[in-house]
């Protein structure tokens, strides 16, 4: 067990995630990510009996990069107010292989979640039960086929990202499920939580953390080093 730390304090711990694990337990039996945290910090520390780990936001599971949990139940009720209140920016990097119409733009659309797919649609105007999806979004590098997208979400929905960018035509690299023609060979997609900016909820401090990309895509590496 080997995980990629990014942060971690008294009350706060990070990790940059691979492309295979799950944030949380679900009815695959897999085990999740914050139980192998959980064994890490049992061991790290030599804590007796069980330890506290909050989930403070989740990720898909084919996506990689930086999450955030919670050490301290006191912290978890913190970030769970500054994630709703939308105190904590999150910046993603999707690698495209259409060119946007636009460098930088604002995608705004209405979504509407299919939970028997698992599948969000993203729609021009409201529908009933839809619910408001806006992104912002600029490309900060290319290569000789592919593009990579700068990603900040105004909202927090349901595959939002990538929904969006499939809706203008630009699907992420390897996300099969949104229209994209080809897995990636590591099974995962070209989305990546590359960092977190917020206030720390204890020692209020100004925290921003940044997770490298993982080095088996050697198109993640040809882009790694922007900055």
């Amino acid at each position: 067990m080997k995980l990629d730390i990014l942060y971690e304090d008294n009350h706060l711990i990070a990790v940059n995630k691979t492309g295979h694990d799950l944030v949380q337990g679900d009815d695959t039996g897999d085990e999740p990510l914050s139980d192998k945290v959980k064994a890490y910090i049992k061991k790290k520390y030599n804590k007796p009996g069980e330890v506290y780990l909050g989930v403070a936001h989740r990720l898909d599971r084919p996506v990689t990069g930086v999450v955030l949990f919670a050490r301290t139940s006191k912290a978890l009720s913190r970030l769970n107010k500054m994630f709703q209140e939308k105190e904590v920016k999150k910046t993603y990097w999707a690698i495209v292989q259409n060119l946007p119409e636009e460098d930088e733009a604002t995608l705004k659309h209405f979504m509407l979640k299919d939970s028997k797919k698992n599948k969000s649609y993203a729609f021009p105007k409201m529908r009933s039960g839809a619910k408001e999806a806006i992104l912002h979004y600029k490309m900060i590098s290319s290569s000789a086929k592919y593009h990579l997208l700068e990603v900040n979400l105004e909202t927090g929905r349901h595959h939002q990202i990538r929904a969006q960018l499939a809706k203008i035509e630009c699907p992420i690299r390897g996300d099969l499920k949104y229209g994209y023609p080809r897995s990636n060979k590591n099974g995962g997609i070209s989305l990546h939580a590359r960092k977190i900016e917020f206030v720390h909820p204890v020692t209020k401090e100004n925290i921003m953390i940044t997770a490298p990309v993982h080095s088996d895509d050697n198109l993640w590496k040809e882009f790694g080093n922007v900055t």
